[in-house]
This record gives structure tokens, sequence and C-alpha cells, in this order.
């Protein structure tokens, strides 16, 4: 592939940032005018500057170098400021994904609640983030029923004592999980409900799946 000359950059640049001209531009970077017309001299558009447009603006890395595929990156971040990226994370049906041990989110989620980006990173991968409305009383009152539960689906790896969404045969379940050789031991908070314990040696082993860590719950009060 060509390279894309500094006079390319600048224009997508611009459409990013929804500026006009090149003076425009250097304003909303926080450059002077004089470090652009240095910039198609010298044909070399600094890669902070592109970086700076992806972060704040949502601009796909290689449109801004190379004109390819989308214009925007991620659509769930809104960037904000430095400080407080908002990112939204979708609802998704409690069912499990054919085969895949993970939650689906329909085409189009009906809804998505926004997290702090810098909450989200602390906690784990934002990418993998989704929210579950749960359904039942087993987890009061830790956990009621009606709440929304944010999942990381890239935490599948079960630390014992610690809440997971988990898949066994074709039912989800929102447990504290502890761990014995050959057998997975699935608690309530509810002291109603006794504990489940699972054999998953052998064939039962292809029937429980980790769908993901629970690190937020959250309540709306109707």
């Amino acid at each position: 592939m060509q390279d894309a000359t500094a006079i390319e950059i600048l224009d997508r640049l611009c459409q990013a940032t929804h500026t006009k001209s090149e003076a425009a531009l250097a304003n909303t970077l926080g450059i002077s005018h004089q470090a652009i017309y240095n910039a198609k001299t010298k044909q070399k558009v600094p890669h902070s500057w592109i970086m700076e447009v992806a972060k704040r603006f949502g601009a796909s890395i290689d449109w801004i170098y190379f004109g390819k595929d989308a214009p925007r990156t991620d659509q769930n971040v809104i960037f904000t400021s430095k400080d407080d990226d908002i990112m939204m994370i979708p609802m998704v049906e409690a069912r499990l994904s054919a085969g895949s041990g993970s939650l689906e989110v329909d085409g189009e989620s009906e809804r998505s609640y926004a997290f702090r980006m810098s909450f989200l990173l602390r906690k784990g991968n934002p990418k993998e983030m989704v929210l579950m409305r749960v359904a039942g009383d087993s987890m009061e009152p830790e956990i009621m029923d009606h709440d929304v539960v944010l999942i990381d689906q890239s935490k599948k790896n079960i630390i014992p004592g610690r809440i997971f969404a988990v898949g066994f045969e074709e039912a989800i379940y929102l447990k504290r999980i502890d761990m014995l050789p050959g057998k997975i031991i699935l608690k309530s908070s509810n002291l109603n409900y006794p504990s489940v314990e699972l054999d998953i040696r052998g064939d039962m082993h292809d029937m429980f799946r980790v769908i993901g860590q629970v690190l937020w719950s959250g309540r709306e009060y109707r």
C-alpha cells in the first residue's frame, strides 16, 4: 500500500475533528499553525497528533493514516475529556451463545449503561464486558431480584469465593464459586438455597461453562 501524503493525513484529521481549516485544526490540537506547515513541508505528521485525535474523537488510526476501513473506531466509547471518557456497556439477554460460553448481545441492544472508562479499565477488559438483569432471589441480600450486574467475559479463570456467571446445560446462574478436586461448588447468598455440587469430570465437563466474573451490581428503583 502506498503511504499517504502528509496533506491527505491532515485532511482526514480535519474531517475527524470537524474542523474546516488548518488553523482550526491547530487550535483544536493545541499546536501552532507553523507546526502544521512544518508537517506538510517535511511530509511527516507527528504520531502524537494521530493518537490525540483517535482518543478524543474516536477516529480509526488506520483510517487517519491510510484512509481505509471505517472512519470511526469503537462506537461504544464516548470521548469527553482526558480523565472522563465514558463507555456504553450493552445489556444482554440471559442466554448462552451456542457453544461459546458467552452471553448473547442482540443485534441492536435495546439498552446500554454508561461507565467511566477508568473504572472499567481498573476492573478488567471493557470490550468483553456486558450487563445482565438478574432474575431470582438466590443471591439476596447481596444481589437482589431485578438488579443489573456487570460481567467481564474475559475473566473465566475461577477465583474461589468470587461471584461468577456460569452456564450448566442450558441454564445460567450467578453464584459464588468454590472448588474441590474434580468438583465445582455453586453457593447462594440466600441461606434458603443449598449449595450445589457439580462433578465436572468426564462428560459433565462439557456441560459446565464459565461465562465471566461479576464485577459490579446496580439497582433501579421502580
